[in-house]
């Protein structure tokens, strides 16, 4: 699986550690859902940090097609709620 962190990179995880992130995907979905900003950035602390400690960064010469996108670590419930709807990017 490959994941990019905006503004940040892309990270390749294998099957194992892709199953780790999908709970976090799932809750960071509801709190976008709920505007709940708390959650949300507790949530995205949780899977940017998982994703940097568990997956293999790729050269950023090499693009590749992202399987999930995890927004910037500095990003809100609004900034991404505006950028799911204006470029039809799925989080999970």
């Amino acid at each position: 699986m490959i994941v990019r962190i905006l503004g940040e990179g892309q990270y390749e995880l294998d099957e194992a550690e892709a199953a780790q992130l999908a709970p976090l995907d799932l809750e960071l979905d509801a709190a976008v859902d709920r505007d709940d900003e708390s959650a949300f950035r507790t949530t995205l602390g949780n899977a940017v940090r998982l994703v940097r400690s568990v997956g293999t960064p790729l050269p950023p010469d090499e693009l590749a097609a992202s399987d999930l996108i995890l927004p910037s670590l500095d990003a809100s419930v609004d900034e991404v709620r505006k950028l799911l709807a204006e470029d039809g990017i799925h989080l999970g």
